[in-house]
């Protein structure tokens, strides 16, 4: 059987959402994942973007980077949005999902479709013998692409790559946790404006004593040792619990732990720290541990985490764990198109390219469809302005830096105001500016999308 032209290796959430991309502008692509035959060791289901860390696609508000990125990717035909905003689950002013749901729905949507070939095959390396006929390849292998692969895109892009360590919060089973303690309710009550006993969040609150003896368990806990030759770098956005703890007593207090805008039932005064616990399910029977990403041992989970009042027979469904993240050094060895410099067919997308996160891994992938479905109709397409989250975050590729490191979506990565204003009143300006600027750039690009 000939090959396609375009083939895509990986089918995690940029791999899906460029497939998908390309396949609704009449393209045929051939999709390459090692699923089910072959797990990663942070995967468990055979479904295809999987979501591994948390459930949760963080804000949903558009004076935020991340909510304003998501409203810009509903605009662009997301695959990825809609399947996301159909399957999800209460979180506040966050959009989390059902995690199975959703990849069963994404699998589902990739299976079924005419123009997509889905092959179970690992790719070992970008000159493996499947992908000699394919006119443009697409590497979208995720932070946890195979060592042959690595090795193969480290050396055609003439540098050494960058890794770093990312960790995942354990999840419990719901009904094991004490609702005597636990009380359900949002930060200020703010998310829906929840009345006292509900919001979208289980929180376990604690005293200072309470605290404090769980914080002196968590410092002196076994961790999962990392290999010799690499040196653990964690991404500050995904930082494990117990190396925040490192930084000193209180950081986990003003952090992940913080107890503002929260009142104990048991006590009408406000806790010393609070652990919150997000459904990972639409019917709520297992909870995520925000925040509480962990490399610690698994009998060190068990022991350290139900010292938390309201946990003391917590059920572990999946404990924490560490695993390494694969990244090139985008500014350095990629084209602006997001193509390898030393191998112009060959495109990066997702975490592997540079990016940090769910929405911006299927951000990358999705923008990557849209660029050469425009290209295979003759059409050509403006990048996004930096003023826009999209924009900004393709920018952060190609802004050469000292120690480049993946980024979230924030307005950090935006240009600045030029103008100054209020502390107060500057995400509200930032996400102003970037809507307007993101509808002049649709408009004017419409007829290549």
């Amino acid at each position: 059987m000939p090959q396609p032209d375009i083939a895509i290796v990986g089918a995690g959430l940029a791999g899906c959402e460029c497939a998908l991309t390309l396949a609704r502008a009449s393209l045929d692509v051939t999709l390459y994942e090692q699923k089910p035959g072959k797990l990663s060791p942070a995967h468990a289901s055979p479904c295809l973007s999987e979501l591994v860390c948390s459930n949760s696609l963080r804000s949903d508000e558009r004076t935020s980077g991340i909510g304003l990125l998501k409203a810009e990717m509903r605009a662009l035909g997301s695959a990825f949005m809609r399947t996301a905003d159909a399957h999800r689950v209460p979180a506040g002013k966050a959009l989390a999902v059902d995690r199975e749901a959703f990849a069963v729905a994404v699998t589902a949507q990739i299976a079924g479709h005419p123009r997509i070939r889905l092959v179970e095959r690992c790719v070992a390396s970008l000159d493996d013998p499947v992908l000699d006929g394919a006119g443009t390849i697409i590497i979208a292998a995720g932070p946890l692409a195979s060592d042959g692969l690595s090795d193969s895109l480290a050396q055609a892009a003439g540098t050494e790559h960058c890794y770093f360590y990312d960790a995942i919060a354990p999840i419990v089973w719901t009904n094991s946790l004490n609702m005597g303690v636990v009380f359900k309710a949002s930060r200020y009550g703010a998310e829906k404006g929840a009345p006292a006993g509900g919001g979208d969040y289980l929180n376990c609150p604690m005293n200072r004593e309470e605290y404090e003896y769980f914080y002196a368990a968590l410092r002196a806990a076994r961790r999962a040792e990392t290999r010799d030759f690499e040196r653990a770098r964690h991404f500050e956005g995904c930082m494990p619990l117990e190396a925040l703890a490192d930084r000193g007593p209180r950081t986990l207090t003003f952090g992940p732990l913080k107890p503002v805008g929260f009142t104990d039932p048991r006590t009408g005064r406000r806790p010393w720290a609070v652990l919150q616990l997000r459904a990972e399910n639409s019917n709520m029977e297992t909870c995520n541990l925000v925040g509480c990403q962990t490399r610690l041992l698994q009998p060190e989970q068990v022991r350290v985490f139900r010292l938390v009042p309201g946990m003391e027979n917590a059920e572990f469904v999946r404990f924490g764990s560490m695993h390494r993240n694969t990244y090139v050094n985008a500014p350095l060895v990629l084209a602006a198109d997001l193509s390898l410099k030393t191998r112009p067919r060959v495109f990066l997308a997702g975490q592997i390219a540079g990016v940090e996160g769910y929405v911006e891994s299927a951000a990358c992938g999705l923008w990557l469809g849209l660029l050469l479905a425009a290209r295979a109709r003759g059409r050509g397409l403006a990048p996004p302005p930096p003023e826009s989250a999209l924009g900004a975050l393709l920018g952060h590729l190609r802004t050469p830096a000292k120690h480049f490191q993946p980024s979230n979506a924030h307005f950090g990565l935006m240009p600045e105001l030029g103008e100054k204003v209020r502390k107060k009143d500057r995400r509200a300006l930032y996400a102003a500016r970037a809507e307007a600027a993101f509808a002049g750039w649709f408009a004017r690009q419409k007829h290549a999308l």
